[in-house]
């Protein structure tokens, strides 16, 4: 149909050299000229094709008729309220007056009740009786007359006045229209052929893209609006989290490193080398490489001895030290593998010792007075990724994010840790909280942390915390007047409350709704 009415347009401008109003062409399967509104936007449609190809170029002329509404369409084919009013009446002297009641089961309430107002004000009815009776021998019923010529012509002889007092009755509304005049364009002909919009392989292999014509590019075009970019929920409660702890005056952890060792996860921390974490069940290990590059030699010494025989106050666990063991590597199972190798860089340097000197450090770490060992107190904050070989559910995952901070300082005690938790979470939005002692391998004394949910209207735990023992830390070279207490929270967590989501699944992976990304709200606890 449309290649049918653009061959219309071309011979026509062929025949005539200019088609002044497109109201007059008879499209095709038809056989009356596209005078109507529907057939002008198929006849818009032909032109702007062919526009585009520059075969023919047009001119767009505006147009304002009336049409009529569903009552003035009664009207025309029933007269008027007030014609049917003044019909349904006796005349005067003919009849008993008709009562209003009669009236409206004659022609209708609704008519009764518009036609009376009007037939009185035409002087066509009058009341006789307590009725209504005719008091003209014969009317003209113009607005039926005018509804008609609307109908037929789509225009009216009249005033813009009476005009509007028929909008107004809601009888007639107005249509805008358009028409086109049409001409010849620079690529002119009666052939429509189809231009090329891409090069092809078969055009460069034939030659045909010689004598081919082509589609002109449209450098005005705005394309397709651009999306921009959106940030992930966990990215945006990570974000907020980072900055609680950078006002809180603490510096983020570099934890690049999510492969570790088996001593720097777990042995640095004085975790038994039997401790069921350190299965296959619960952690990821590496087939190739399986095993890591010698940790620091003095400093695994002291480890290995604090652990098999014990030491600074220790009776240590008095089970057999596997070198295969410590030297596994494995994808990281918490943040506090960088912890632990942060605090080790940082007992040396209050020694006085260069990065590039702790591989050689002393067998036994000098022991210092109190104030003239060059410590500095330290506070460190990690938010990023942890794996455990976990079984994926509703609420749980393979890959999660630990959110982790550790203060060191002399003289820190479990009050402090508590008075520090209240505020951190304070921070959060969470101020309801519980304490509960708990057991950790590299902490003692061990606190769990627990908020009241207001939702669930239950306790719930939002994190763990304690104070590093010494068996951690006195190996790594910190005075004995020296403490660090340390607490984690998961970031998944705090973000599904956040944004009221109950399966893990639809927070990350291939189940998260783009949508839901793009239009979810900023955080602020």
């Amino acid at each position: 149909m449309a290649e049918a009415i653009q061959q219309l347009i071309l011979d026509t401008l062929d025949k005539f050299g200019t088609i002044q109003d497109t109201r007059t062409l008879v499209l095709p399967g038809h056989t009356q000229p596209a005078a109507n509104h529907d057939s002008q936007i198929i006849i818009l449609g032909a032109l702007n094709s062919l526009a585009s190809r520059e075969m023919i170029t047009y001119t767009t002329q505006e147009t304002v008729s009336h049409v009529l509404t569903p009552e003035g369409s009664q009207i025309a084919l029933q007269g008027s309220h007030e014609a049917r009013v003044w019909a349904a009446v006796p005349f005067k002297g003919e009849g008993a007056p008709m009562t209003p009641k009669q009236l409206e089961e004659r022609v209708g309430a609704d008519i009764a009740k518009i036609g009376q107002g009007r037939a009185f004000k035409n002087k066509w009815v009058g009341k006789e009786g307590g009725g209504l009776v005719k008091i003209a021998s014969e009317i003209v019923d113009v607005t039926q007359l005018e509804m008609r010529e609307v109908d037929s012509s789509g225009t009216l002889k009249v005033g813009e006045k009476e005009l509007a007092e028929l909008r107004k009755r809601k009888l007639i509304m107005q249509r805008k229209g358009q028409w086109f005049t049409v001409r010849k364009g620079p690529a002119f002909s009666t052939s429509i052929v189809k231009p090329e919009t891409d090069l092809t392989i078969d055009m460069l292999a034939t030659g045909s893209w010689k004598t081919s014509t082509y589609k002109k590019y449209n450098f005005d075009a705005e394309g397709l609006p651009t999306n921009g970019g959106a940030l992930h929920p966990l990215l945006k409660v990570r974000d907020e989290i980072r900055n609680i702890f950078l006002e809180m005056g603490f510096a983020e952890m570099p934890t690049s490193s999510f492969v570790e060792s088996g001593f720097w996860c777990f042995d640095a921390l004085f975790v038994p080398q039997q401790h069921p974490a350190r299965e296959v069940q619960d952690t990821f290990y590496l087939s190739d490489p399986s095993t890591s590059l010698p940790p620091p030699e003095a400093y695994y010494s002291r480890v290995c001895k604090v652990h098999e025989h014990g030491g600074y106050g220790s009776t240590g666990y008095r089970a057999p030290w596997s070198d295969a063991e410590s030297r596994k590597l494995l994808l990281r199972t918490h943040t506090t593998a960088s912890s632990a190798a942060m605090l080790w860089k940082l007992a040396a340097k209050c020694r006085g010792e260069r990065d590039e000197d702790l591989a050689g450090e002393a067998a036994h770490p000098t022991p210092l007075k109190s104030g003239d060992d060059g410590f500095r107190p330290a506070k460190l904050f990690s938010i990023d990724r942890v794996f455990r070989n976990e079984t994926m559910d509703a609420t749980h995952l393979a890959e999660f994010h630990q959110v982790e901070g550790v203060v060191a300082d002399r003289g820190l005690t479990l009050a402090d840790l508590i008075g520090f938790m209240r505020v951190f979470f304070k921070k959060m939005g969470i101020e309801n909280l519980r304490f509960k002692p708990a057991y950790n391998p590299y902490t003692e004394p061990s606190l769990e942390i627990f908020a009241f949910h207001p939702q669930l209207r239950k306790w719930v735990e939002v994190g763990n915390s304690g104070m590093f023992r010494p068996e951690m830390l006195e190996p790594m070279g910190f005075p004995k007047d020296v403490h660090v207490h340390g607490w984690g929270i998961g970031l998944e967590r705090p973000t599904m409350i956040r944004y009221g989501i109950n399966n893990i699944r639809t927070l990350v992976g291939h189940k998260v709704s783009i949508e839901g990304v793009e239009k979810s709200p900023a955080v602020r606890f």
